[in-house]
């Protein structure tokens, strides 16, 4: 079994604990997201990933040209970046259950309105301070 070390600091790999993104793009104007949204995702995916929210990164984009489904009634589409957290479906079960009780309680959005992606990173494809990861 790995030290419990190994799953905040990949074990040969990185002094640093991961660093999440998250990347939420709507067709919703900016006036109509809640005050603060930016600082609430990033709270809310430090929890529910099990990071710490100064390694959690987070853009929002709103008034996009955007459909779901042929419709362009509002929506949203979140894309979730992460090393370890985001690579089974077990785990992208239990995060997708919790950010879709979020986005639906901020924004007052129906589930179908709702897109989420996963897309589980490694150490060599963040760049941070001059190199990557893999060398911090």
């Amino acid at each position: 079994a790995l030290p419990i070390s190994c799953f905040l600091f990949p074990c040969g790999t990185s002094s640093e604990p991961n660093m999440p993104f998250l990347e939420f793009e709507t067709n919703l104007a900016a006036a109509q997201l809640p005050e603060d949204f930016a600082k609430k995702l990033s709270a809310a995916a430090a929890s529910i990933l099990d990071k710490p929210e100064e390694r959690v990164n987070v853009t929002v984009k709103s008034d996009l040209t955007m459909l779901i489904g042929g419709s362009s009634a509002p929506c949203v589409q979140l894309i979730i970046s992460s090393i370890g957290v985001v690579g089974t479906a077990e785990q992208n079960k239990g995060h997708s259950a919790a950010f879709f009780q979020l986005l639906t309680e901020e924004l007052g959005l129906t589930k179908d309105r709702i897109l989420l992606r996963f897309y589980p990173l490694e150490n060599w494809q963040i760049g941070k301070n001059g190199t990557v990861l893999t060398f911090l």
